[in-house]
């Protein structure tokens, strides 16, 4: 018989892991968490983890797949936003360790964005 994990069990250091995964998902550009590399940032939990969250003595990092287009800065201060009142007084480190796809070409309604890496 295998025991349902509690609430309990996701907090750290006064840092309830699963509210922050849920805040920093609730953001509009980003696309999921990711513990990235091989390494990565992740928290183990009884019979879990949590990818893309951990909670460091200082600081609680949060490591996250960006929306394509937008700005470490707008990403990182909506994840700051949403995951400080969640952090126990500590820092909030933004990671972007991923990004989404780029639109396919021509998809930007001739607003000519982007540059051709390809070919001409």
């Amino acid at each position: 018989m295998t025991a349902t994990p509690s609430r309990r069990d996701a907090v750290v250091d006064g840092v309830d892991v699963d509210a922050v995964a849920a805040a920093a998902c609730a953001c509009p550009d980003v696309v999921g968490l990711t513990a990235g590399w091989v390494g990565g940032r992740a928290t183990y939990l009884p019979g879990r983890r949590v990818e893309g969250v951990a909670v460091d003595a200082d600081a609680v990092v949060v490591q996250v797949r960006s929306r394509w287009g937008v700005t470490a800065g707008t990403l990182a201060g909506q994840v700051r936003a949403a995951v400080a009142p969640l952090a126990a007084g500590r820092r909030v480190d933004v990671v972007v360790a991923d990004l989404e796809d780029p639109p396919p070409a021509g998809a930007d309604g001739g607003r000519g964005g982007g540059t051709n890496l390809v070919g001409p």
